[in-house]
């Protein structure tokens, strides 16, 4: 007869558990498939997106120049135009989709995205400061950093009573967004017409010849954020109940409440710091991980998939549809993303309520 320590560990229904020695890990099954299946999509579509253009590729070739290989035209027009664009809307999504995925969690809001609580215009705010006072490439991603944590504490520590939950929370956020909204117009307008020109991407959000550094700083981030992300999902799934619960389950709200917000501000300021401010895709990718999830636990690494494939539609978006003229994707992500959310929310709208 076994006894209880020596019973084998079995997986709930619908999940899969992965041992290693001592170890376990309890995987949902359904969240692995729509990870694998958004990675092979983001694939698809990427290699699609190197592929078009004017200077139309196949597929195959596109990878071939995107590896060194081919027609040197080919190879400069992948690996100097197209490919570091698309690299840096992969990274940029996936870091604003994950961000808005942990802090949407941490508040219990759907509507608390870095964008809506002021960490995106704080992060604007001081990448452009760094274009206008400090015209070095690695000055914005370093200040972007500072403003968005500058946002963070500012909105944590004025809704003090509310915490990170609330309406307060969301509107004491708003209220910072906006002050910093104001500062960055008001740099604009009193710079000359040349800073003015180079700050603008960071304003509207644009993939156009992003700087090397910021996307190599970028790549950094969240390589190192992600995990750390992944960590944190089971404390924060224990969180979605009563603090007094979660306590009693053992999670320590203090400082898991800490390091989910120094994630998020790492995240948003990083991406911030490459693309500018796409709010957009930290409040939809979220919603799209959840949707097709099922609605289970903290989707932070579909939030963060969802969050590149529609950074780089957004992109693609803006470049063909009044070429040669090009759209920021900042404003494509807000047309097309607006209407989407919009259409998730209300589709769930009755599930939710019954």
């Amino acid at each position: 007869m076994n006894t209880p320590s020596s019973r084998p560990l079995l997986a709930p229904a619908g999940h899969h558990l992965l041992r290693l020695g001592d170890y376990s890990l309890l995987l949902h099954r359904r969240s692995m498939v729509v990870a694998l299946l958004l990675s092979l999509l983001l694939v698809a579509v990427a290699t699609w997106i190197l592929a078009a253009g004017d200077d139309a590729l196949t597929p195959w070739k596109a990878l071939q120049a995107a590896f060194g290989q081919g027609d040197a035209l080919q190879v400069f027009l992948i690996q100097e135009l197209r490919l570091p664009r698309l690299i840096a809307g992969l990274l940029s999504g996936a870091a604003l989709g994950a961000a808005g995925c942990l802090l949407q969690t941490l508040a219990r809001n759907r509507l608390a995205t870095p964008g809506v609580i002021g960490i995106d215009n704080g992060a604007t705010a001081f990448a452009v400061a760094s274009i206008v006072a400090v015209p070095t490439s690695l000055a914005p991603s370093v200040l972007a950093l500072s403003g968005a944590a500058t946002a963070a504490v500012l909105t944590f520590a004025l809704a003090a009573g509310g915490g990170a939950r609330g309406y307060r929370f969301i509107v004491v956020g708003i209220a910072i967004g906006a002050l910093f909204g104001a500062l960055t117009n008001l740099m604009l307008a009193r710079s000359d017409m040349d800073a003015a020109n180079a700050a603008y991407p960071w304003t509207v959000g644009s993939l156009n010849a992003r700087p090397a550094d910021s996307v190599l700083l970028l790549g950094i981030g969240l390589a190192v954020g992600l995990p750390l992300a992944k960590l944190l999902v089971n404390a924060l799934s224990l969180m979605r109940f009563s603090d007094n619960v979660a306590i009693g389950l053992g999670v320590r709200l203090q400082r898991i409440r800490l390091l989910t917000l120094a994630l998020c501000v790492w995240l948003t300021a990083l991406a911030v710091a490459v693309v500018g401010p796409v709010g957009l895709i930290a409040l939809a990718a979220p919603e799209m991980a959840r949707h097709l999830c099922n609605r289970h636990g903290v989707p932070v690494l579909n939030a963060a998939l969802s969050g590149a494939l529609m950074m780089i539609l957004a992109d693609w978006l803006g470049r063909t549809l009044l070429a040669p003229i090009e759209i920021p994707v900042g404003i494509i992500a807000a047309v097309v993303g607006g209407p989407y959310l919009l259409w998730i929310l209300l589709r769930q709208a009755p599930r939710s309520s019954t």
